[in-house]
């Protein structure tokens, strides 16, 4: 199968300030533009999924992951708030597997939200890789655990205003466990804009459920939503009944 294309998915607010011609111009000076940027060489696995701020439910927002592999442990990733050259940069994630994750002590584990829902309900997604590809990279996400932390909201991109500067404390953001806990608009949103398809990649990850762990986190935010459904292979360790279809 062809690599498919990314579809361009701008940022939704434009930064405070104006011109870049001056920082430009020091740089050609220099460089030629051409400084070593060792440390972001890499940073080339690309995922998009969404964030809510832990305990604010209604602070949601889709987030650009670019993210460099540093072993079979831990994933780097640096945030944006959409894939084009004018993206902002909105955050960093830390992503550790099961193993990492489980020695941790029991108040670092507070800052680790689990991932699970996001791989098994479709809603994190890799544009641009094949299927196949996509459905490998994501069974090695699963059982995983990220720390996350936001530095600006810049917005949504179904309408709600941001900030034009990062401003005040980074934010520790969690993820979404049961479905209904997305706002629909906005998932629905990036579906359409970005060609992508949560139901299709929810059928073809359930091949996944059975290899799915019980997972520290998934019921943290659980009382802050209304009207939501588990799925199944997302279940949290402290009661393991699970959910049915």
């Amino acid at each position: 199968m062809a690599n498919p294309t990314i579809k361009d998915r701008r940022p939704p607010v434009t930064p405070a300030g104006q011109g870049k011609g001056a920082w430009l111009g020091t740089l050609e000076q220099g460089a030629n533009l051409l400084q070593e940027t060792t440390p972001l060489r890499g940073f080339d696995v690309y995922v998009v999924g969404f964030h809510c701020a832990k305990g604010r439910p209604e602070m949601q927002m889709e987030a650009h992951h670019y993210c460099r592999v540093v072993n079979d442990d831990l994933l780097q990733c640096v945030i944006f708030d959409g894939n084009t050259r004018d993206a902002n940069l909105i955050g960093i994630e830390y992503i550790v597997s099961e193993r990492v994750f489980d020695p941790l002590p029991e108040e670092e584990k507070d800052y680790w939200h689990p991932h699970n829902y996001e791989v098994l309900s479709g809603q994190l997604a890799a544009p641009g890789l094949p299927d196949a590809a996509e459905k490998a990279f994501l069974r090695l996400l699963l059982n995983s655990y990220g720390k996350t932390w936001h530095t600006w909201h810049t917005g949504r991109h179904d309408g709600e205003p941001g900030t034009d500067l990062p401003r005040g404390e980074p934010t520790l953001m969690w993820s979404f466990n049961r479905d209904g806990e997305c706002d629909e608009s906005l998932e629905q949103d990036r579906n359409t804009t970005m060609n992508l398809d949560t139901q299709t990649k929810h059928e073809q990850r359930r091949s996944f459920v059975d290899l799915a762990h019980p997972q520290r986190g998934v019921d943290t935010m659980a009382d802050d939503f209304t009207d939501t459904t588990p799925i199944p292979g997302v279940v949290d360790v402290r009661h393991r009944g699970g959910a049915t279809d």
